[in-house]
């Protein structure tokens, strides 16, 4: 099995294991409005494994660079990679208990880092315009 297989797959489990958590918290309503980073005033940070998860299972050709502030992948305020969104995406309802958040935020972040670890591949946590914009800059 290769290294990206390794990832994606142990990406996935952290993915599955924060849904879990998350099940029965107040739901996100998909309003969108946190997809608007400029607009919400935050930032979402992903992992260099998150990245690499998202290059493998959409393709090197479906990544898209963040240029205005808004995620790429929100359309008419619906997520388009709703089944394979980063951590962030996953942990975060502006309705929820933010100490949860935070605390399965943290729980999250330690857990992918150990991938990165784990298979040798470089850990960076950036926010997402810079990873993405990275991803599509390269060769």
């Amino acid at each position: 099995m290769k290294t990206d297989d390794n990832i994606t797959s142990a990406v996935a489990s952290v993915y599955e294991w924060i849904d879990s958590k998350a099940a029965g918290r107040t739901p996100c309503d998909a309003c969108g409005n946190c997809c608007d980073f400029k607009q919400y005033d935050h930032r979402l940070y992903v992992t260099s494994v998150e990245l690499q998860y998202l290059v493998t299972t959409l393709g090197p050709a479906a990544i898209k660079k963040m240029n205005d502030g808004i995620c790429p992948y929100n359309e008419n305020n619906k997520c388009t990679i709703h089944k394979n969104r980063f951590a962030g995406c996953r942990i975060f309802s502006c309705q929820s208990d933010a100490d949860f958040q935070s605390r399965l935020a943290e729980e999250s972040l330690a857990k992918l880092k150990s991938i990165g670890y784990k298979y040798h591949w470089p850990y960076c946590y950036v926010d997402l315009a810079t990873g993405l914009n990275d991803l599509t800059e390269q060769p």
